[in-house]
């Protein structure tokens, strides 16, 4: 373990957008990388990555390329050979298992915390098996690429081609007409919404099915807590229309088409429908809608509905200034393509890969140093 070489400069002195080099700093998503750079990298790939500022192993990862280090991020270089994605990320996955419940924000997953570290990995013949870490990580992998190929199937997002439309309206974005709306204007909010204690909930049970999401204001998992099926009298959006959640704490927007839960804030959380919503044109007006208000809202200037009702969004219109509902799905429908693109062709890659199944023997565990 040693801490990672990194630049003395600020953030957007190293960040370009058209740059190629990782950069790895503390943050628990995204493989550690907050951007990407020109500038040379200084810390050689195919090693493990992790903050010693954090509260656990969430911040360990494996980093296949060449990258720019960043203050508190340590690289942590194999002892032993051979190494790859496979072996890194077992040993990741029993890191974080090992520490999920050992740290708290006083007692921070540092150095000396993260050399003091036990872990499970298999064994066979008092050696570690790297034979079976390869063997075991692949099959996962090959059992994720099926359930993805069956979704992308099942929801149509196969066909990555764009339609001539879709191309038309590509080429033409820097000539779209642009109108000022208050939010107000476009959505309506929804009133005698069903706000639940989470501690109320099991008295509110009708059986053990997990049949509807319940919503909070977390920022993760799209802000479902967890599936319930309650009493019918807390139900909302019962008839499945398209339908905006805005938080006002966090400003976190989510968009569903399910009936809901929603967690008790007091009415914090403004519910947004409209009959011109789909599920395509509803990201481009989320989008349009985030722009905003992450820059006008924080914790101490909360976003409610009073506040959201007001706040002016842009949207493309048409010739008598009106939002065109059309040309915004259509624009989603297009980028959407553009990115479900690379995913299809990566299953593909990965189901040809894949197409030999291996089988995965037997083994021991032994418990050793990180």
């Amino acid at each position: 373990m040693r801490p990672t070489k990194y630049y003395k400069l600020k953030n957007d002195e190293i960040i370009s957008e058209n740059g190629s080099v990782p950069l790895i700093s503390n943050i628990s998503s995204n493989n550690g990388v907050m951007g990407w750079s020109n500038l040379t990298a200084n810390n050689k790939g195919n090693t493990i990555t992790c903050s010693d500022t954090t509260l656990g192993a969430e911040t360990m990862f494996f980093q296949d390329q060449d990258f720019i280090g960043y203050s508190h991020i340590q690289n942590l270089i194999p002892k032993f050979k051979p190494f790859n994605r496979a072996i890194a990320n077992t040993i990741i996955t029993a890191s974080r298992i090992s520490t999920s419940t050992k740290y708290n924000y006083g007692n921070k997953f540092n150095r000396e915390a993260i050399r003091s570290t036990k872990i499970q990995l298999p064994v066979r013949d008092g050696k570690l098996d790297i034979e079976f870490m390869e063997d075991f990580m692949e099959g996962l992998e090959r059992e994720r690429i099926t359930q993805l190929n069956k979704y992308l199937s099942d929801t149509g997002l196969v066909n990555y081609s764009l339609n001539e439309q879709e191309q038309a309206v590509l080429s033409a974005l820097t000539d779209v007409n642009w109108g000022t709306f208050k939010i107000q204007d476009v959505l309506t909010w929804q009133q005698k919404i069903a706000e639940l204690n989470p501690l109320h909930l099991d008295s509110l049970s009708v059986s053990e099915e997990r049949k509807y999401p319940f919503y909070g204001q977390a920022t993760t998992n799209n802000g479902i807590i967890e599936y319930r099926h309650l009493n019918d009298d807390v139900l909302n959006n019962k008839l499945s229309k398209p339908t905006i959640l805005i938080h006002s704490n966090n400003q976190n927007t989510v968009y569903l088409e399910t009936p809901f839960y929603l967690k008790d804030g007091h009415g914090a959380t403004s519910v947004l429908q409209s009959d011109q919503l789909d599920n395509m044109n509803v990201q481009f007006i989320i989008s349009s809608i985030q722009k905003v208000i992450l820059k006008k809202f924080a914790y101490n200037n909360k976003a409610t509905k009073i506040a959201l009702k007001n706040t002016e969004i842009s949207l493309p219109v048409k010739s008598d200034n009106t939002p065109d509902y059309d040309y915004m799905g259509c624009v989603i429908s297009a980028i959407q393509k553009l990115v479900i693109k690379d995913v299809c062709l990566y299953a593909e890659q990965k189901t040809v890969e894949h197409s030999d199944i291996v089988e995965v023997d037997q083994f021991d565990l032994v418990e050793v140093g990180v």
